[in-house]
């Protein structure tokens, strides 16, 4: 079992470090499941053989200990040099390959639990979220907000709130769903959602947008246009040049995304008829976000769930707090 051990641990450390360096791309919540699948399988093991003959062979060092006591008393030999007490803490002490995966199995499991189904911290990547979110806050993810969902294969099993415009949502990419992205939801199904000249229509009507001065994005080393907007339950603030002239077309990598017959794309801007089971994803950093407006809707089954909280931001400790 040892040499059994070392093997996965070479496995394992292997994996990772292609993961590290680019060679392949990796799936965290995969390598958890089986990292949970692995050292329960060993725990379980030890719990109900290697443990119990451990203690079985411990019993029988202090029995026949005890028979030679008794053997030397009946030859008038009262006093025993010899102490057992060490041997039998040899014999039941864990080795290391029980002890580095039964050992870890309660700590992996609870990652996994909270992992899977309450809490998932993010990293932001990238400025499309900007002046929302910024590059190097660490964000949490409520895993249960839109319902809670198996591990791996993310089928949700039981429903809970409904996604709202204006939701700030992590979700598997399209392109790729071994990657996450975050973005606001502009549109829910069955919405028209155009985004026409620098500004957003829902169902035909103009979302308000009142001006909030200049903020200075560090990015792009410049000031820029801040304003609120109210899409959904509370207002938010977006960055948009409304001098700027749009132009968008899909630029999906693996060709048409679905249901981009959807969507009609003209000098103005792109207007889109929300599928059933999709949401329209917009970045609050309007002129910098690749989002819907490129690469079309995201399924139902690619949410991760609704970032709602920044619990660190090691270049600047203010940022953390609740956001909208």
């Amino acid at each position: 079992m040892s040499a059994l051990t070392g093997i996965l641990y070479a496995v394992l450390i292997a994996y990772l470090g292609g993961w590290y360096t680019g060679q392949w791309s990796g799936n965290f919540a995969l390598l958890l499941f089986i990292l949970t699948t692995v050292t329960m399988l060993y725990w379980l093991a030890e719990r109900f053989h290697f443990q119990p003959a451990r203690e079985r062979a411990a019993a029988e060092l202090l029995a026949n200990d005890a028979k030679r006591r008794e053997a030397l008393a009946a030859q008038g030999i009262a006093r025993v040099d010899s102490d057992v007490e060490g041997a039998r803490q040899e014999i039941l002490r864990q080795p290391w390959w029980l002890d580095w995966t039964a050992g870890l199995f309660p700590v992996i499991l609870i990652v996994f639990l909270l992992r899977s189904f309450l809490f998932e911290p993010f990293k932001i990547p990238s400025g499309s979220m900007v002046p929302t979110l910024l590059v190097g806050d660490l964000i949490l993810v409520n895993k249960f907000h839109y319902g809670i969902r198996l591990p791996v294969i993310n089928k949700k099993i039981i429903a809970n709130h409904d996604v709202q415009r204006g939701d700030v949502m992590v979700f598997r990419f399209p392109e790729d769903t071994s990657v996450d992205f975050i973005k606001r939801v502009a549109a829910i199904p069955g919405d028209e959602v155009a985004y026409l000249n620098q500004r957003l229509y829902i169902n035909g009507q103009p979302v308000t947008v009142k001006s909030e001065g200049d903020y200075y994005d560090e990015d792009s080393m410049r000031m820029r246009n801040r304003f609120s907007e109210s899409l959904g339950a509370l207002p938010h603030q977006l960055l948009v040049d409304p001098n700027r002239q749009p132009y968008f077309q899909p630029d999906r990598k693996d060709g048409p995304f679905p249901f981009q017959d959807q969507c009609k794309y003209s000098p103005e801007g792109v207007t889109c008829k929300v599928p059933a089971g999709h949401y329209y994803m917009l970045g609050d950093n309007r002129d910098n976000s690749r989002d819907s407006r490129f690469w079309g809707f995201v399924p139902d089954e690619n949410i991760v769930g609704k970032a709602f909280f920044v619990w660190m931001n090691f270049g600047n400790f203010k940022r953390i707090g609740a956001f909208n």
